[in-house]
C-alpha cells in the first residue's frame, strides 16, 4: 500500500514512531523510535539501537503497528506491517545505512540492524477538535503557545 505524501511530510518532519508490538505471552508493547525513514512511499524503516524487547517481539510475531503524530497540527498515521529484519553485513543494510548516517551521523554507528516494515495499511490520525470545525491553524497556534509555555 502506498503512503500519502501527507504521511511521508509526518514521518520525514518529525522522525518518531511509537512501535506497537505483542509479548510472546500477548501483552501489548509500546515503544517509541527515533529514528525513522521513509524508503520509498511502500516502505518505512527504523535503525534498531536499544530495543531488545520490540526485537524479541518481532521475531516471534513481526505484525507491528506505527503511529507518527505531528505535535502542533495533530494529526498523522497509524501504519501496519510486518517487520523485516535487516542485519549488519547484508547488502540492504549497506545500501540503506548511508542514510541513517546522514541523518543521525555518530548515532547510526550504534545500529544494530534495521527494521523494514512495508506498508500493508495506512490510516489517518486526527485528533477531536477537528471534528469541532477546528482548522491546522488553530491547532498549530494552540500547540506552539502551550509548547513555548512548557519550554520557555
Amino acid at each position: 500500500m502506498k503512503l500519502p505524501m501527507s504521511a511521508v511530510r509526518c514521518i520525514e518532519q518529525w522522525r518518531l514512531g511509537f512501535v506497537a508490538t505483542v509479548t510472546p505471552g500477548g501483552r501489548p508493547n509500546l515503544s517509541p523510535k527515533g529514528t525513522f525513514i521513509v524508503v520509498d512511499r511502500e516502505t518505512v524503516a527504523f535503525g534498531e539501537i536499544r530495543s531488545p524487547q520490540t526485537v524479541a517481539n518481532l521475531t516471534v510475531n513481526p505484525e507491528l503497528e506505527i503511529n507518527f503524530v505531528d505535535q502542533f497540527v495533530r494529526k498523522g498515521v497509524r501504519i501496519r506491517g510486518h517487520a523485516v529484519f535487516v542485519r549488519r553485513g547484508a547488502a540492504q543494510f549497506e545500501a540503506l545505512f548511508p542514510e541513517f548516517e546522514a541523518l543521525w551521523g555518530e548515532l547510526a554507528k550504534r545500529i544494530n540492524l534495521i527494521v523494514k516494515v512495508p506498508v500493508d495499511e495506512v490510516r489517518p490520525l486526527t485528533t477531536p477538535p477537528y471534528d469541532d470545525g477546528a482548522t491546522e491553524e488553530e491547532m498549530i497556534a494552540l500547540y506552539k503557545k502551550r509548547f513555548a509555555e512548557m519550554y520557555p
